[in-house]
């Protein structure tokens, strides 16, 4: 899939995987929104970036968690750049409880963990789903984890989120074909700014890593473009974990 002269809109795309991917998919030619919800400045570098690639960018505030929000976003989105071919839903929480501490696991952190991380993709997808089936080749990548597959992770409600995503892209997989494909990328862990105030968790995580380090931003980047251009694959959970699952 040549992604020249298409659409894209990254989720979370200030910061971390979201910028890498959206990097990458300006690299190839592709106009991309930025979606942020907190991160302005962030998501406004990000443009700039993608904007030095040759490209047209754009910066949108949304929270992912909300369907309303979400809608707008699309819409502005597909209203600037007449089109929208790829959707990347990088956007996500967490917080870090460990899985024994079942009374540390506070509902207000359930909710929104489930709220950012699986209904926000959802609402993204369906959002988008005229637009990408307008395109003729439409393409989604949820970015997922590890722990999804795992159950291993910053917390459990965090692991359960992202274990009902990597499913959730199956069952969109078959509901969007074959106008649009739906992937997953499960990375382990990464090396972004959630990782500096526990970079003891990041140590274990390298510590039982045969490749003895932590994936960045730019190795899931790197298959967020895999899955966006390989028009054979759908419904695939591609685990990026350095063989930490073996």
């Amino acid at each position: 899939m040549s992604l020249q002269g298409k659409a894209a809109l990254v989720t979370g795309g200030g910061t971390g995987v979201g910028r890498a991917a959206a990097l990458k998919l300006a690299a190839r030619g592709a106009h991309v929104a930025v979606n942020y919800s907190r991160s302005a400045q962030e998501a406004a570098d990000t443009v700039r970036d993608v904007e030095a690639l040759g490209v047209d960018g754009l910066a949108l505030q949304a929270d992912v968690a909300s369907d309303a929000a979400v809608k707008a976003m699309v819409e502005q989105a597909a209203a600037a750049f007449g089109r929208l071919d790829v959707v990347v839903n990088s956007a996500g929480t967490t917080a870090f409880v460990d899985h024994a501490d079942l009374d540390g696991m506070h509902e207000a952190d359930w909710d929104r963990i489930l709220a950012v991380n699986l209904k926000g993709p959802f609402f993204v997808s369906r959002a988008a789903a005229p637009h990408l089936r307008a395109s003729g080749n439409g393409a989604i990548v949820n970015v997922t984890s590890l722990a999804g597959v795992t159950g291993v992770g910053s917390c459990v409600a965090y692991a359960a989120s992202k274990g009902a995503l990597n499913t959730m892209t199956k069952s969109l997989a078959r509901a969007l074909a074959p106008e649009i494909r739906v992937n997953s990328v499960a990375p382990g862990a990464v090396d972004t700014r959630w990782m500096d105030d526990h970079r003891d968790f990041l140590q274990r995580a390298i510590d039982n890593n045969p490749l003895e380090r932590a994936a960045t931003p730019d190795d899931v980047g790197d298959a967020v473009l895999l899955l966006v251009e390989n028009r054979f694959a759908t419904g695939e959970v591609l685990i990026l974990d350095g063989g930490a699952s073996l």
